[in-house]
């Protein structure tokens, strides 16, 4: 009996090696197109994080990361004792967090709207002029802004035009203005290409479900939220997950531009912080560390955002 089970299992271990085999030959091709990329993630993304041990030592660029002296967890107790430290991490989180409460849903209603136009010509002309601020770089974009929001800018002139003030500010020498123009420059460079997602998702729903929903009687709002809605909350699930884990991501190449003396107390994120201490201020021992807490975090983020998905709509990224 259990020789006749030990060959079964052989055989079915064998049929499935074989099965793998020939589902790997099948997708021959694809994989070819995915090597690439594999490379540059190994290159890029892993081969490096061998450099975090100098986060736990006293690296100095002169000499070998092997002869630097080990210092433990120096640099993160230097960190966290840091005058700064709450107030990066209160701009750092603020910022994130507005991004996340109000640009989220925000690309989805896009969609769900746009996913309503009749009109062919009208809808490539809104996704068109919607997705064109995504692909110009935030030092293009942050010329316009300081430009807009200068003391002489359009958005004085307009709100001077209007009575609705009455004097000129120049709203990025201001630091409590930071973060709403952090937040709402973000979502007008991003909202029309995070669409796109969504935009496919639904294009994959069954038009079977809208016609019958007609039939019932179902205008269009009560089938964008008992049909369309509901077919990509998966997706929708996937990329809050992806939100939530980068919640101390607060944008590095905006904030960098937008940033200036007058408004660091509201511009000093992590990023902010690590580029100055590692790249400005060479000590890349310490700027490691944060970015290894950083890191961390960001983890423990997308865990605890992946099994509060799972438990409530069943859908994760592992």
């Amino acid at each position: 009996m259990q020789n006749d089970l030990q060959v079964n299992s052989k055989m079915t271990n064998a049929k499935k090696t074989k099965d793998f085999r020939q589902k790997l030959y099948s997708q021959r091709y694809l994989l070819a197109m995915a090597i690439p990329g594999v490379i540059w993630m190994l290159i890029f993304n892993y081969i490096p994080m061998a450099g975090i041990v100098i986060a736990f030592k006293q690296y100095n660029i002169v000499k070998p990361i092997s002869a630097a002296p080990w210092v433990g967890f120096m640099h993160f107790t230097e960190f966290f004792a840091d005058d700064n430290f709450w107030l990066i991490m209160k701009n750092t989180i603020g910022i994130s967090f507005f991004k996340l409460i109000i640009g989220f849903p925000l690309p989805i209603m896009f969609a769900l709207l746009l996913n309503e136009i009749t009109s062919v010509r009208f809808k490539k002309s809104v996704q068109t002029i919607s997705y064109l601020p995504h692909f110009l770089s935030w030092v293009v974009l942050g010329g316009i802004l300081m430009n807009w929001l200068s003391d002489v800018g359009i958005i004085n002139n307009i709100l001077m035009g209007l009575g609705l003030s009455s004097e000129r500010i120049n709203y990025l020498a201001k630091a409590e203005y930071f973060w709403g123009i952090a937040v709402v420059s973000d979502i007008w460079k991003e909202l029309g290409w995070s669409a796109i997602i969504y935009l496919a998702a639904i294009a994959g729903i069954d038009p079977e479900m809208y016609e019958a929903a007609t039939i019932d009687g179902a205008g269009r709002f009560r089938r964008m939220f008992s049909i369309t809605l509901p077919s990509i909350t998966p997706t929708i699930s996937i990329l809050f997950i992806l939100a939530i884990s980068g919640l101390l991501n607060a944008n590095f190449d905006q904030i960098l531009v937008l940033k200036n003396s007058l408004n660091i107390s509201s511009s000093n994120v992590v990023d902010i912080y690590v580029y100055t201490m590692g790249i400005q201020n060479a000590r890349f021992s310490y700027a490691t560390a944060v970015g290894l807490f950083k890191s961390i975090i960001a983890f423990i983020l997308l865990f605890s955002a992946n099994l509060g998905s799972k438990k409530l709509n069943g859908t994760g990224i592992f």
